[in-house]
């Protein structure tokens, strides 16, 4: 089955992961990664973000900083098909907390596309895991694995 979609784990994989962010000036996207997002819009894919925003749920972040840091991430590299966050603490036993598949089904839901058609690409793996439990495709970035080589292997897989 032909890759669709694909989607993001926010901090440490497309922005550099600043602990519990909620100041949209702090916003430092990874090198080259508009130019690896653009390539993958260019072929057609959904793009789209995949985050665990757990500062909203602790309080230690308000949801509107949330939304203002989410919409500095879009203002430099987006545009995105969809934002799929959860805003629980870990003890909160939310439904859409990563590695719980709800907001990767949630997005196959919204674009029209099976589950399996997305990649979910992390630097966490948790991030591998939910994809796992949606049956979607995991990516995990890491020394080896970097976000312009998940990009290429993800284009190899569009039919």
């Amino acid at each position: 089955m032909s890759v669709k979609g694909v989607l993001f784990d926010r901090d440490g994989t497309i922005v550099v992961d600043v602990p519990y962010n909620g100041d949209p000036a702090l916003v430092e996207p990874f090198s080259n990664a508009k130019e690896a997002l653009d390539r993958l819009r260019r072929a057609g894919l959904k793009v789209g973000v995949l985050t665990n925003q757990s500062g909203v749920g602790r309080g230690m972040i308000t949801e509107a900083q949330m939304h203002a840091v989410n919409a500095r991430v879009e203002e430099l590299l987006g545009p995105f098909d969809g934002w799929y966050v959860c805003p629980h603490a870990p003890g909160d036993d939310c439904e859409c907390r990563k590695p719980k598949p709800k907001l990767i089904l949630d997005a196959a839901r919204e674009w029209g596309i099976a589950s399996s058609q997305i990649v979910v690409v992390g630097d966490k793996h948790s991030d591998v895991e939910a994809a796992r439990n949606a049956h979607a495709i995991g990516m995990l970035l890491d020394e080896e694995r970097t976000l312009q080589n998940a990009v290429s292997a993800i284009l190899q897989m569009v039919i």
